[in-house]
């Protein structure tokens, strides 16, 4: 099977409603029809198979057309943060070696976007999606057969993974695939659940758990741009929205925004992209008298390699265990199993990990040593074999479940002519769970204030990358060799 034929799967479903979406209902036999147009749309223009087809789109029908259209054409489809500013989109497009950008109007013109940089990037289709690309669609060719196997890459999912600048991870349709199967087996859904999307669809986590797992299934996808507290209250209180999945932050807010028992639909949440407090996890299944459920996973692995059961004893503070099919162990330094209850770092084999990172050789054969996927996360293993992880063996930040590399923040804040020195660490936050604060020394006679840095950074950075907080110190501490001793800057 591959991913664009989920659908297909369910041919006796077909006025069954697939999509959910403002005052939109496509059914299951419409999103067939809807994928296949656009994969004749792509082919018409000229995509040719192994080409990468790079998405840049808030969720909507449309990105899904898209994705898996440009998929059915035999193109590698490179989804798109969408709040990347146009520097950081330049860098993917051309690390990718993408022909075609997919962009919604509404980004377009945030971005200032004009057809003269399509060019200047070595891009040769620049589709823009508004009201018009429908009617495109429908009018080119059917979409010719392209031969295909489940071993092949499909998707270049872009992560900072814990150094460097993004790289992309390449994932075939048997990674997602294997991936999308093992949480089937842990779960008891099927065509009469109703998962809501509110987590945006670029991200690894909502396009596996809420969009590939329910077309897997079956079921019905009600999709919202992103995540509105008020409208997302409403529509889990009145709707009929079975599963739902998240990150820590948005279930703080849903804790203290909602009424005892009001979401009666839900027979579970699925927490994952950043650590969830115990606290918060306790407090919203006492309040709501529902599971809310915290796994682990990573771009490169599809990405859920690990979840507490959904019947069975479930640990606040614990990833759970691993999925069916997947392997999972701690090591150290040496790559030596460490014994449980000691913490070590955590590597993963199965057929849902990557192949590698896309022209980064050096990089894929340090990540994949030993055929194990190295996460780059600590972690102990309890004697019931439970995971917890303990902390990141990099300095790699996670807000809200976006990666921010520090790297990347001091790198640009070293450009802004009043700033010597720069190093940039994640401090604890109580919604979520991290936030990004700067050290900064300024240069003698020169003046900036927090205000000042923070406008200069987000002409280069996306604003989840942006500082919140800010220290002016006279100087870093540093080791003997001359490295900023990050450990020391957080525990200030």
């Amino acid at each position: 099977m591959l991913l664009w034929q989920l659908p297909q799967q369910h041919r006796e479903f077909a006025t069954h409603p697939a999509l959910i979406f403002q005052d939109r209902r496509v059914t299951y036999g419409e999103l067939v029809e809807w994928i296949g147009a656009y994969a004749g749309m792509f082919q018409a223009m000229g995509v040719q198979p192994g080409e990468r087809v790079t998405i840049c789109a808030p969720n909507c029908p449309e990105f899904i057309y898209s994705y898996l259209g440009a998929i059915q054409a035999g193109a590698i489809v490179v989804p798109l943060n969408l709040m990347l500013t146009r520097d950081e989109i330049a860098y993917i497009v051309k690390d990718a070696g993408c022909s075609t950008l997919v962009i919604h109007r509404a980004i377009v013109e945030r971005l200032n976007l004009v057809p003269q940089m399509a060019t200047a990037l070595g891009l040769k289709h620049l589709v823009v999606l508004d009201e018009t690309t429908a009617a495109r669609a429908k009018a080119a060719p059917p979409a010719t057969m392209v031969a295909a196997k489940e071993e092949d890459i499909c998707v270049f999912l872009y992560t900072s993974g814990t150094t460097g600048r993004p790289k992309g991870a390449m994932l075939s349709h048997r990674n997602f695939l294997a991936d999308i199967k093992a949480m089937d087996a842990v779960s008891n859904l099927g065509p009469e659940d109703n998962f809501l999307c509110v987590l945006p669809m670029f991200h690894s986590f909502a396009w596996t758990t809420s969009v590939l797992l329910p077309l897997y299934l079956g079921s019905t996808i009600t999709i919202k741009e992103s995540f509105q507290p008020k409208d997302t209250l409403k529509t889990l209180s009145e709707g009929d929205i079975t599963v739902f999945c998240g990150v820590p932050s948005i279930y703080a807010v849903l804790w203290r925004l909602a009424e005892e028992g009001q979401f009666k639909s839900l027979k579970f949440a699925i927490s994952g992209g950043a650590p969830l407090a115990a606290e918060i996890q306790r407090g919203f299944e006492t309040k709501f008298a529902f599971p809310l459920v915290e796994g682990y996973g990573l771009s490169e692995a599809a990405p859920v390699v690990c979840l507490n059961p959904l019947d069975g004893v479930r640990k606040p503070g614990s990833i759970g265990i691993p999925l069916p099919g997947m392997e999972v162990r701690l090591v150290d330094d040496d790559d030596r199993e460490v014994p449980r209850g000691e913490v070590g770092e955590l590597v993963v084999r199965g057929p849902n990990v990557m192949a590698g990172y896309y022209n980064h050789p050096e990089e894929t054969a340090a990540a994949l040593r030993g055929g194990w996927l190295h996460t780059g996360d600590l972690a102990r293993q309890d004697e019931d074999g439970y995971f917890y992880i303990v902390d990141r063996k990099k300095d790699l930040i996670i807000l809200g479940g976006f990666n921010v590399y520090p790297r990347e923040v001091e790198e640009v804040l070293l450009a802004h002519p009043a700033v010597l020195e720069a190093a940039v660490v994640g401090v604890g936050d109580p919604v979520k769970g991290e936030t990004v604060k700067a050290y900064v020394v300024l240069k003698e006679g020169e003046s900036a204030d927090r205000r000042q840095l923070q406008d200069f950074l987000k002409e280069h950075l996306a604003l989840y990358k942006i500082p919140r907080l800010f220290e002016f110190v006279p100087e870093l501490p540093k080791s003997p060799t001359g490295k900023v001793m990050k450990k020391l800057l957080k525990t200030r």
